[in-house]
């Protein structure tokens, strides 16, 4: 059970100490989670925060954050535990060596286990249990979903050789997906689901504030204005908050102090993310409101 934070009014305050902003459905959901000591699948478009909501939490709890990148062809022995082969290999020439005979009980025992990242988080040990983020489970294969299904259900995992390991106190569990495909129903019924939606305008200004404190107001407060706009433009890649902070980054190493034309369409590599999207948003910057100057 939760014995971190007194309510979603607690999450937020102690994820803004850390500079994450949420709102309060995340901060629900989050605290959700520990309070049930359930797994929480977070989903939104790329760059809206689900990774980092798993490394705020982190921090905000004074917890380790363990991180298993997921992508295709993950293996068990990547992510659940993996058999030192080379000390297994090194002990049997010395038994040899001894004319002794070592038989699978000696070989595969916790001396040769090699815990990898969700094992890992099954046996910490701590005064914080530790927050495990599975990053991007939409890039793994259907079979590694169906590894995850014991450990996501009852916080353990079964290894033949030596029997089934179960966290004495649940790892907090969060798994990000950005939908490039569908997830199996399994899963989802094991997990509790937010979808991070981008910011409001609003928010999104505070948080460029946090994130850019060399930008100036007026040039957060329109930028933030600009990108909800382009947002509703058909693009094939809407710029999410990641690409927002590195393009009013840009702008302000360059020295704009407001946002206009010329510096728009000069940092839009940091905005937009393939040609068409460069294409589409220059060709709307007069409806948006930043027409060409007019010739002297």
């Amino acid at each position: 059970m939760n014995a971190v934070f007194a309510d979603a009014d607690d999450v937020r305050r102690r994820l803004d100490d850390v500079d994450y902003l949420v709102d309060d459905g995340t901060a629900t959901a989050l605290f959700l989670a520990l309070t049930l000591d359930q797994p929480l699948l977070v989903e939104g478009e790329p760059g809206v925060g689900k990774t980092t909501s798993a490394k705020a939490l982190a921090e905000a709890m004074g917890a380790p954050l363990i991180r298993l990148q997921c992508y295709e062809g993950l293996t068990a022995a990547e992510a659940l535990y993996e058999w030192n082969y080379q000390r297994q290999l090194l002990a049997i020439r010395l038994a040899e060596s001894r004319d002794e005979r070592l038989t699978d009980a000696d070989l595969f025992t916790e001396e040769f286990l090699q815990d990898r990242p969700i094992l890992r988080a099954i046996r910490h040990e701590g005064p914080v249990p530790p927050v495990l983020l599975i990053d991007e489970i939409d890039r793994a294969d259907d079979e590694f979903e169906a590894l995850l299904f014991e450990f996501l259900g009852e916080a353990a995992i079964t290894i033949p050789e030596l029997g089934t390991f179960a966290a004495a106190r649940r790892p907090v569990v969060v798994l990000t997906s950005n939908r490039s495909r569908e997830l199996h129903d399994a899963l989802r019924r094991r997990c509790l689901y937010h979808w991070i939606a981008f910011p409001a305008a609003g928010r999104a200004a505070e948080i460029l504030r946090r994130s850019v404190p060399a930008a100036n107001e007026p040039l957060i407060a329109s930028a933030a204005d600009f990108v909800g706009r382009v947002r509703r433009l058909d693009l094939d890649k809407a710029p999410g908050m990641a690409e927002t902070i590195d393009w009013v980054s840009a702008l302000s190493v360059l020295g704009a102090s407001e946002l206009v034309r010329a510096d728009i369409v000069r940092t839009l590599s940091a905005l937009a993310k393939s040609p068409d999207d460069h294409t589409t948003i220059v060709d709307a910057l007069d409806e948006l409101g930043y027409a060409e100057p007019a010739s002297a």
